[in-house]
C-alpha cells in the first residue's frame, strides 16, 4: 500500500545526502526575510515532521485515533537550527528517514487502515499518512534547492 513512498524515501536517503553537503554554511543558514526560513531550518523543519511522524505511524497501530499535532514555527524557533551544525543536521535527517522506511516497512497492511488526528477536521489513515509525509518531504527539498 504504501510501497512506492517507502522505494522514494529510501531513495531519497540515499541521493540527498550528498547535495546537502555540497552547500556552503553561508548559504545554507542565510535567512531570505527575517521571518522566513533558512535552508538549514527548512531541513530542521523536516526533522521535526519526521519527529512527530515517528509518533503517529507507531502510536497510531495501537492507540485509537491518536491526536497528534504540533507548531511547526515554534518547533522550529525553539530548536535554533541556524546554529547547529550542518553535518549533524544531515546526519540525522538521513538516519531518522531511514528509521521511518523500515518501520513504514514494517506495518502490517491491516494497521495501515488505523486512523491518526494530525489537528484537523479529518482523520487520516496511516497509509495516508505516510505517503503525505513523503510528498510533504520533496516539497521541502525542493525549496532547499531552489536558487542554487
Amino acid at each position: 500500500m504504501i510501497a512506492t513512498s517507502i522505494e522514494r524515501l529510501q531513495y531519497l536517503c540515499h541521493a540527498i545526502p550528498p547535495l546537502l553537503e555540497g552547500i556552503d554554511e553561508e548559504t545554507f543558514s542565510h535567512k531570505p526575510a527575517p521571518d522566513k526560513w533558512s535552508k538549514k531550518e527548512i531541513l530542521g523543519h523536516l526533522i521535526d515532521s519526521a519527529a512527530n511522524n515517528h509518533h503517529r505511524f507507531v502510536r497510531g497501530q495501537f492507540q485509537s485515533v491518536p491526536s497528534i499535532s504540533y507548531d511547526q514555527n515554534e518547533w522550529n524557533r525553539c530548536s535554533r537550527y541556524n546554529r547547529l551544525d550542518s553535518a549533524q543536521l544531515i546526519a540525522f535527517w538521513t538516519a531518522y528517514n531511514r528509521h521511518l522506511a523500515a518501520i513504514g516497512a514494517l506495518i502490517p497492511e491491516e494497521d495501515l487502515l488505523r486512523t491518526c488526528n494530525t489537528g484537523g477536521a479529518e482523520d487520516h489513515t496511516l497509509a495516508y499518512l505516510f505517503d503525505d509525509y513523503v510528498v510533504h518531504l520533496e516539497h521541502h527539498l525542493r525549496q532547499i534547492f531552489e536558487d542554487y
